[in-house]
């Protein structure tokens, strides 16, 4: 750690003992609106648990407890995240129309960030990583995202299937994690000079192939949550130096603070977040492609629903979406052409509806999660109470709908059953249930 205090000393010289008292806090922890399902006033309205607005996003908040079990959490209305994070994507600038990727999406606080803002755009969500890709796709389906896609390859295949295809892609990249330090021992235990040097190569590498994937004109931006002049400034300088058609881009955002002085490039252009600033670590820096072609992302033809399962859709939905897509039974749909993918692993594309099984249509969680939940017929709320016994796996007593219907609180779904009409079979599968022991927190 000597080392460690000492490097940070070179940088912020005059900040040291404010940075040695940081050491000693809490990690600042964050909540971010999930607009797809909310807007910001009607959230503010509904919720007291937030301390005060977050310095890097507009939809975000300071919190001092932790809110994952709470009701508004389960149900998609918010994602938990550290909060100079989401400085990330408000330096994206992402608009409705955009195709994005985010290329180290695990565990999605990003990748859902982007989302909340697409509207006829697209979002790939890449991680490398299996079991990561796993709590990706948790936290995808939780949000309620549609038009998306999740994959599980490497950079260098993504590259070669979609060359010169986004608009906008996000390197948050695996670094050695000095801003996560109060978090995560580990980052703690493993931090050397050799893993700072080790993660900086890495950088450079995936930076490489996320140059070949933007447009002409596309942005990237690059970030880490680490304070590692090598992985940070250095990594920027070298990007640069390599592609020549490359512009630093001036982020034109007023939190954190400038970059590390260089000779290479302008460094009052990117950011960087010390506990100081009210976040735990941070570092953006915001580049254009100036050269190149565009092309488009490929597609597939559009699959035709069977009797059985669009009978189901038609029961449940007041309006069916345009586009369908079947893999081994399994149903998808999206309000956008899918993509097309060859070598590069998708773990799942849109928003899963379910399985045609025999002859009979069950639904997804998934299905019942989506931010336009206001397009599904049968929904039935439930008081807090109730909400609690579903959430560990029991049936409830709720007269509404027989057959299958969104089980809801405060008028969002955060799960789905089966009705007689009057009990409510639990269809929440097992492992997002809440554990014996744990209950709901914070009844309003």
């Amino acid at each position: 750690m000597n080392l460690f205090l000492e490097r940070i000393a070179n940088y912020i010289p005059d900040e040291m003992n404010e940075f040695m008292e940081s050491l000693n806090r809490k990690m600042y922890q964050g909540l971010r609106i999930n607009l797809k399902k909310i807007n910001q006033d009607d959230f503010e309205s509904r919720f007291s648990l937030i301390d005060k607005p977050s310095l890097f996003c507009k939809e975000g908040y300071y919190v001092s407890r932790n809110l994952g079990n709470h009701p508004y959490h389960i149900c998609g209305l918010y994602y938990l995240q550290e909060p100079s994070a989401m400085g990330v994507v408000e330096a994206l600038d992402v608009q409705p129309d955009d195709i994005v990727l985010d290329l180290c999406a695990a565990p999605g606080g990003k990748s859902t960030q982007i989302a909340s803002k697409l509207k006829d755009g697209f979002l790939i969500s890449n991680e490398i990583d299996k079991k990561r890709c796993q709590i990706l796709l948790s936290n995808m389906e939780r949000m309620g995202i549609m038009n998306m896609a999740i994959t599980n390859s490497s950079v260098d295949k993504i590259a070669a299937e979609f060359p010169n295809c986004f608009d906008k892609v996000v390197v948050d990249a695996p670094c050695s994690g000095e801003g996560m330090m109060k978090k995560h021992n580990l980052a703690k235990e493993e931090w050397s000079v050799e893993n700072i040097e080790y993660c900086a190569a890495r950088q450079k590498e995936i930076l490489n192939e996320a140059y070949k994937v933007l447009k002409k004109d596309g942005i990237l931006v690059y970030s880490t949550c680490t304070y590692a002049k090598e992985e940070n400034e250095d990594v920027i300088a070298w990007f640069l130096k390599e592609h020549e058609d490359l512009e630093l881009m001036d982020i034109n955002l007023s939190f954190g603070r400038s970059g590390l002085s260089m000779e290479e490039f302008d460094s009052t252009k990117v950011r960087r977040i010390f506990p100081m600033d009210k976040g735990e670590g941070h570092f953006i820096a915001k580049i254009r492609k100036t050269q190149g072609s565009s092309n488009s992302l490929p597609t597939i033809k559009n699959n035709k629903i069977d009797d059985i399962s669009k009978k189901f859709l038609k029961d449940q939905l007041y309006e069916l979406y345009p586009y369908y897509n079947v893999i081994d039974g399994s149903l998808y749909c999206m309000n956008r052409e899918f993509v097309k993918f060859k070598k590069v692993k998708c773990i799942r594309q849109g928003l899963y509806c379910g399985d045609l099984i025999k002859n009979r249509f069950e639904p997804s969680h998934a299905f019942y999660m989506t931010y336009d939940f206001k397009n599904l017929k049968h929904k039935v709320d439930v008081t807090f109470d109730q909400m609690n016994v579903f959430m560990h796996g029991n049936v409830i007593q709720c007269p509404c709908d027989r057959g299958y219907t969104a089980v809801c609180y405060d008028g969002f779904p955060f799960g789905f059953g089966k009705s007689d009409g009057n009990v409510i079979k639990n269809k929440i599968p097992k492992g997002l249930r809440l554990m014996e022991g744990s209950s709901l927190y914070g009844k309003e």
